[in-house]
């Protein structure tokens, strides 16, 4: 008789190049994932996936699958590009992020609602300065 493989979960290790990747994409997650007023065990379960995976997806620890981005961007109410685009850096500056790029990365974590809300503001205060 064959001895048979025990089967797998359906992600593998992240190897050491692609670890600041996925660990850039995890945080995005939880950030999105908090935003939406998600925990942990109710988007796993949306995803179809243990909790404790999509733990480790958030700490960068595995792969996500590209058949999953489809479903957990839905969850996370934004599209699959900006689930995994990576920021473009400007070829002219260097350094951290500036405090509104930082503050606008904080707002695109939101929820639509509040999102919404700020976009409102905002559009107040610039029309009240001729905008």
């Amino acid at each position: 008789m064959l001895a048979t493989r025990p089967h797998r979960a359906p992600h593998m290790a992240v190897s050491e190049e692609d670890r600041a990747f996925y660990v850039e994409l995890g945080q995005r997650i939880a950030a999105l994932r908090r935003g939406q007023g998600l925990t942990q065990v109710q988007l796993a379960e949306a995803m179809g996936v243990a909790q404790q995976t999509l733990a480790h997806y958030e700490a960068g620890r595995l792969r996500l699958l590209a058949g999953a981005l489809p479903t957990l961007a839905d969850q996370l109410g934004v599209t699959v590009e900006d689930l995994i685009a990576t920021p473009k850096r400007s070829a002219r500056k260097r350094g951290p992020a500036s405090k509104l790029q930082q503050q606008l990365e904080r707002i695109s974590a939101l929820p639509k609602a509040q999102q919404r809300f700020v976009m409102q503001m905002l559009d107040t205060v610039l029309q009240q300065q001729g905008g």
